[in-house]
């Protein structure tokens, strides 16, 4: 059930004229009745999985919450997170070790390995909501959260249909606490949801989903080999398809749980107006940055124990990033470009150059285009289908040539794109939590109409999933 499609509003608004018909307790029980219609959507099987992972976790919470024994406390934390990592392995990165192991067999001489010929269906989402599952057993652990009294309200926190598939990561600290207390309606909020909702329909539809064909033609060929207006227009073209269609999806998963009351946190602030690599993750999926770094890099020891310590901890954190996003060569690259950026960054911004900028006169544009341009060389790695299509992708930097419909693309990318960009321009000097929070309302409806205008008008190709339900 993909957000930008009818079965979904119909599914969503029957839902929500059912919830405000109830009181707080009905009404967690029909979220979690709808969640797992929501999640079983795809495949009923998949059902299993997360209830097994919800159940343990909530009996081992209680149980670590229970206990004064250290070592008892360790263990079943070891034990829920273990479980949880194995169930994320096994389903998402067996197939990628399965072929990595049988390639490096045959470059080995052992042509006749027989390869395995069991393929492992990935469940929509579990990168998500497995986050959500380890970031509530640490939080009990470390007594920052007391467990939830009610399995049921546990269930929903980690399957409330908007964020289950493609976040935002919720923190417990966050979500749970609005799950186990009633929820009022508010005639604002509500309208901020329909808003944020529109939103996200234009960026996916309009700009993604047009920029999608953009990238898929120079990625694929159908622009002719690899030259350097064919890199530019698929790496400009993937950056805003992909920015368009994750903060297009978070703005729905907003809207539509700001429609049942609750509030999920900001996933995307602008990031193409970074100034600095460390300022765009900052912006960029924020609710998985901070989930690693508050999960990862400072339980690795952050920035403590000196700059050798911090650079290793910067790049281990990116490149679990980058296998967390797929099991392939390509991602872990591109967090390995990033964890390397990174520290360079900071080496730079450390040893040599602390204030460079303002000392050299280097703008604000100047130093929001170099990062720009640097994301977008990482989204190359990002995009393709292997590295050996990357670096021949990337390798037509160096070859000029031109084709009459190049005119065309770069139009067309134009016109997809400057709308976004002008729009994160709006955003980033109102610096509001909802667009048009505090503008007149006839406005606001303008423009709601205007975006749905836009939806019905200027969608492009309705094949293209949203990017992360793969993640």
């Amino acid at each position: 059930m993909l957000f930008d499609t009818p079965i979904y509003f119909a599914f969503l608004c029957t839902v929500v004229l059912l919830y405000w018909a109830m009181r707080h307790r009905q009404q967690n029980v029909l979220l979690l009745i709808a969640s797992y219609i929501f999640y079983g959507w795809w495949d009923i099987r998949f059902l299993a999985l997360i209830a097994l992972s919800t159940t343990v976790d909530y009996f081992c919470a209680h149980a670590i919450h229970a206990s004064d024994d250290a070592r008892r406390r360790r263990l079943l934390l070891a034990f829920s997170v273990t479980l949880n990592f194995v169930f994320l392995g096994v389903f998402k990165y067996f197939n990628f070790f399965a072929d990595s192991l049988h390639t490096a067999l045959q470059g080995l001489g052992f042509n006749n390995v027989p390869m395995l010929a069991l393929q492992i269906l990935l469940p929509p989402g579990i990168s998500f909501y497995t986050f959500q599952e380890v970031a509530y057993i640490v939080d009990v652990y470390k007594k920052r959260l007391r467990p939830a009294n009610s399995l049921l309200d546990y269930a929903l926190f980690i399957s409330l249909f908007p964020h289950l598939v493609a976040g935002p990561i919720q923190r417990p600290s966050h979500l749970l606490p609005q799950v186990q207390v009633p929820r009022s309606f508010s005639a604002n909020g509500f309208f901020d949801g329909i808003i944020l909702i529109l939103s996200g329909l234009f960026r996916k539809c309009v700009i993604a989903d047009n920029c999608a064909l953009l990238a898929n033609a120079a990625f694929g060929g159908h622009l002719g080999p690899p030259s350097l207006a064919v890199v530019a227009l698929g790496t400009y073209a993937f950056a805003w398809q992909i920015y368009g269609d994750f903060s297009g999806y978070s703005d729905i998963a907003r809207g539509s749980a700001q429609l049942l009351g609750f509030h999920f946190m900001i996933n995307f602030r602008q990031p193409y107006l970074a100034t600095s690599l460390k300022d765009f993750w900052r912006r960029w999926h924020i609710s998985l940055s901070t989930w690693f770094r508050d999960y990862l890099y400072i339980p690795l020891g952050g920035n403590r124990f000196g700059e050798l310590a911090t650079h290793r901890n910067l790049l281990t954190t990116m490149l679990l990033g980058g296998l967390w996003h797929g099991a392939n060569w390509t991602f872990i690259v591109w967090g390995a470009l990033h964890g390397a950026a990174l520290g360079a960054g900071r080496l730079w911004s450390r040893l040599w150059c602390d204030g460079a900028a303002e000392r050299y006169g280097i703008s604000e544009w100047a130093q929001r285009i170099a990062v720009f341009h640097l994301v977008c060389l990482t989204w190359i790695f990002f995009r393709a289908g292997s590295l050996s299509e990357a670096l021949q992708f990337l390798s037509g930097i160096t070859t000029l040539a031109w084709r009459p419909e190049f005119f065309t693309a770069f139009t067309m990318l134009a016109v997809f794109t400057i709308p976004l960009f002008l729009i994160d321009l709006f955003l980033e000097y109102r610096n509001e939590e909802y667009p048009l929070a505090v503008s007149f309302e006839p406005f606001r409806i303008a423009v709601a109409f205007g975006f749905l205008a836009a939806v019905t008008l200027l969608s492009g190709n309705q094949i293209n999933a949203f990017i992360y339900f793969q993640f």
